[in-house]
C-alpha cells in the first residue's frame, strides 16, 4: 500500500465513523410526542401519551383482560389472561410503527404520531 492509499482508507473510515455517530445520536434521542393507541376487536379503545406514566386495563365483556403500563416513554403489556402470554413476554415498545398484539384477546397496541416519522419508499 502506498501513502495515498492509507490516507484514502483513513478518510473513508473517518467518514463511516461520523455517519455511524450521527445515526446513533439520532436514535438515542428517541421519538418524542408519540402515543399508544389501543384497539380492541378492531375498534379504537383509547389513546395514551407516552410522556405520561399510566396503567390501562383493557377489559373484555367475558372477563378476559390485558394490562398496559406506560412508563419512561414506552408501552409494555404487563398482564394478560390469554393462555400463551406472548404479548406479556414481548419487549416494551416506544417508536412509531411498533406494536404489541394479544391475538387471543383481540387487543392491539400501536405507537403512533411521534417525531421522526419518515417514508421508507413510495410508489406512483
Amino acid at each position: 500500500m502506498k501513502k495515498n492509499d492509507v490516507i484514502l482508507a483513513a478518510a473513508f473510515l473517518a467518514l463511516a465513523l461520523a455517519a455511524y455517530g450521527a445515526v446513533a445520536l439520532y436514535s438515542a434521542s428517541g421519538e418524542k410526542g408519540g402515543e399508544a393507541v389501543v384497539f380492541l376487536d378492531g375498534e379504537e379503545y383509547g389513546r395514551y401519551p407516552l410522556e405520561k406514566d399510566a396503567t390501562v386495563e383493557v377489559s373484555l365483556p367475558d372477563g378476559r383482560r390485558n394490562v398496559l403500563k406506560i412508563a419512561d416513554g414506552k408501552a409494555d403489556m404487563t398482564e394478560a389472561t390469554c393462555p400463551d402470554k406472548i404479548c406479556v413476554n414481548h419487549r416494551p415498545i416506544g417508536k412509531t410503527g411498533e406494536s404489541l398484539i394479544c391475538l387471543p384477546n383481540r387487543v392491539v397496541v400501536e405507537i403512533q404520531g411521534g417525531e421522526g416519522m419518515e417514508v421508507d419508499g413510495s410508489t406512483h
